[in-house]
């Protein structure tokens, strides 16, 4: 054992419109939709083990951790590059579960990447998101750390180059079952598909879930209708947090120091490169 913590970025991300155009024959849904990636998020500590033990330190106590996305993630790196190294891992969240900012996925792709860095394992990205996709459809974005357009289950993307936006995101308090919502009957399931350029010229926006979430909780209704007087609120991923695109930081500041209880509230600005890829290069400089 030794004390050579290292910190990573697990960094949210924002649907900024999300469309479902199809169904494949096993079930999945399929989706259209652009992944924005945010300034904010979770962050995760690491030390390497030589016992070959993944430990997981603190936190997260409503979740067991075998069940723990950075925990399921750790272990399939692991087995998959055969290492005999472990690590403990503390994961200090700041991202709400079920809230449709991606916080579990992307703790397990901060995981994947920084173990692999740690263990010295070399694993390939496209390795990484392979793995990341066991975990669950979000996890390669984080991966691969670019904001992008996304389709498929939303694991094939394609980098885009979004303008500077600033967020400003209200957590209802909320847990919005994704699985629950993809299975009611009145989720609109045939959308047209749509084109990144159709997304840049402002024709995309809606959510196919926003319906349904705002429909089974007025927490989330009454978050979007305060939102709404304030610019385009909009739902992100299947729920429960929403969120107001704003061009100025200051006018970002102001809503935020306004925004009404029971509500959370969250500052955070939009990003075309993941800080977790910063991270990377800081880490392997470290090692140089």
């Amino acid at each position: 054992m030794n004390d050579d913590w290292s910190a990573w970025p697990a960094p949210a991300k924002l649907n900024l419109f999300l469309n479902i155009v199809g169904r494949r024959a096993d079930g999945y849904h399929l989706l259209q939709t652009v992944f924005q990636i945010l300034d904010w998020g979770d962050s995760i500590r690491i030390r390497p083990r030589t016992d070959g033990q993944i430990v997981r330190v603190g936190g997260l106590d409503d979740v067991p951790s075998e069940k723990d996305l950075a925990i399921r993630a750790a272990n399939l790196l692991r087995e998959h590059s055969s290492s005999k190294l472990g690590a403990d891992i503390e994961i200090r969240k700041r991202t709400p579960a079920g809230a449709g900012l991606g916080g579990g996925s992307s703790d397990a792709a901060t995981t994947l990447v920084a173990l692999n860095k740690v263990w010295n394992s070399n694993a390939s990205e496209e390795d990484l998101a392979a793995l990341g996709l066991k975990l669950g459809a979000d996890v390669p974005l984080f991966v691969r750390g670019r904001s992008a357009f996304a389709e498929g289950i939303g694991e094939k993307l394609t980098p885009i180059e979004l303008p500077t936006h600033h967020y400003v995101v209200l957590d209802p308090g909320i847990h919005s079952s994704t699985a629950e919502l993809f299975q009611a009957p009145e989720l609109t399931r045939n959308s047209p598909p749509t084109t990144i350029t159709d997304f840049l010229d402002g024709a995309c926006t809606g959510n196919a879930f926003t319906p349904l979430v705002r429909a089974r909780f007025p927490e989330v209704a009454a978050a979007l209708e305060w939102l709404e007087s304030h610019g385009d609120a909009r739902l992100t991923g299947s729920g429960g947090c929403v969120f107001v695109a704003l061009e100025s930081a200051d006018e970002a500041d102001r809503i935020a120091q306004a925004c009404p209880p029971p509500f959370r509230v969250f500052r955070a600005t939009g990003v075309n490169r993941s800080p977790l890829l910063d991270a990377v290069e800081k880490f392997r400089n470290s090692r140089t």
